[in-house]
């Protein structure tokens, strides 16, 4: 799991392939931002990296590992900002991770989604006299 994460950390494809599943299906909520969706396998998760490095700037730090069974609870936070916007943005976030022979299958993000479709909408101008 941390290898996974720094991985991340590094923008590192080939890395983040050999450690997830071929039928990976990584669901992050929220709308009305870049990165909100699900995706599903390799070609999923490679076109989730596309997304990610052209329209933010990122550091994530997960913080504590949980696990029981298949499963892996990661507390983290991450800060950084929105390309189209320049605007920043900080988030506290969960993922709840299975893992199945050593590979990552299911990733469900738990994110404050209201912080980040915030910071990638443009700020409202007020046109009134």
């Amino acid at each position: 799991m941390k290898d996974f994460f720094a991985a991340i950390g590094r923008g590192d494809k080939e890395a983040l392939l050999a450690l997830v599943a071929e039928d990976i299906e990584w669901i992050i909520p929220g709308r009305d931002w870049p990165l909100a969706g699900t995706y599903r396998g390799h070609a999923g998760l490679a076109d989730l990296l596309e997304t990610a490095s052209r329209s933010m700037d990122t550091s994530t730090k997960p913080r504590e590992f949980v696990a029981q069974g298949d499963r892996v609870l990661v507390v983290g936070f991450a800060s950084g900002k929105v390309k189209a916007t320049n605007k920043l943005f900080q988030d506290d976030w969960i993922f709840a991770i299975t893992v199945r022979d050593g590979r990552l299958t299911n990733i469900r993000e738990y994110i404050d989604t209201q912080a980040l479709a915030r910071a990638a909408h443009p700020a409202h101008v007020d046109t009134r006299p």
